[in-house]
């Protein structure tokens, strides 16, 4: 069984797709996927000695030696071209790390078919790298599991251009609106708030900026101000 967060991962990644999972933990998600008969064949790429290991363990006790290989390499140095990857999963990594990664790989980026990533946090940061680097988003999901917030960004080849309130808040998630999405913003605009009450009057322009984002949220939120 995998987690509410790594599934909404897997159900964006096509059918028949050759998977990339960097970061892959314990390669739960190639097992998943392969086991379902989702797709044919993976790999599952971890930089840690530790979770290396549980990984390969993991896929030989499954029986998926065959079709999942686990390789212990840093980001995207798991494939080569050879390799045919036409997915990339990234999930459970800040939004700047995953930014780092698809930078320092991008030249292997040009015969994968999409990118399906899931930052902990700095969305917008990784908003912003994919526009800048010939991506758009075609997808994305929020999700709550835990008492945590999770984003999914789904993005191809392509070109977009975002407002800030994209950048920050998620073309797709923007505009639906829906009850996670409130929950986390909502959240966010407390703390924001307390942050607010306590910086002293006198500090005008920090008070402005947090009085800002607050605004920002509450304008997304269609909540009067």
């Amino acid at each position: 069984m995998i987690s509410k967060r790594l599934e909404t991962v897997a159900s964006f990644v096509p059918k028949g797709a050759v998977l990339l999972d960097v970061g892959s933990d314990h390669a739960y998600l190639p097992i998943e996927l392969v086991e379902k008969g989702h797709i044919e064949a993976a790999i599952a790429g971890e930089v840690v000695e530790g979770p290396y290991q549980s990984a390969v363990k993991n896929v030989e006790s499954h029986g998926l030696a065959d079709k999942i290989q686990v390789r212990l390499a840093n980001g995207l140095a798991a494939f080569e071209e050879s390799d045919q990857v036409s997915v990339i999963t990234i999930a459970g990594m800040g939004g700047r790390l995953i930014a780092t990664i698809l930078e320092k790989g991008f030249d292997k980026l040009a015969n994968v078919e999409r990118l399906i990533l899931q930052p902990n946090n700095r969305e917008d940061e990784l908003r912003s790298w994919l526009q800048e680097h010939g991506f758009q988003i075609i997808a994305e999901s929020i999700l709550e599991e835990a008492g945590k917030f999770y984003e999914i960004i789904v993005a191809e080849a392509g070109e977009m251009n975002l407002s800030a309130t994209d950048v920050r808040f998620g073309p797709f998630l923007s505009k639906e609106v829906s009850p996670v999405f409130i929950q986390k913003w909502q959240r966010e605009a407390s703390k924001l708030e307390f942050a607010l009450n306590q910086i002293p009057e006198k500090n005008q322009e920090e008070r402005q900026v947090l009085a800002d984002k607050i605004q920002a949220i509450k304008e997304v939120l269609h909540e009067s101000k």
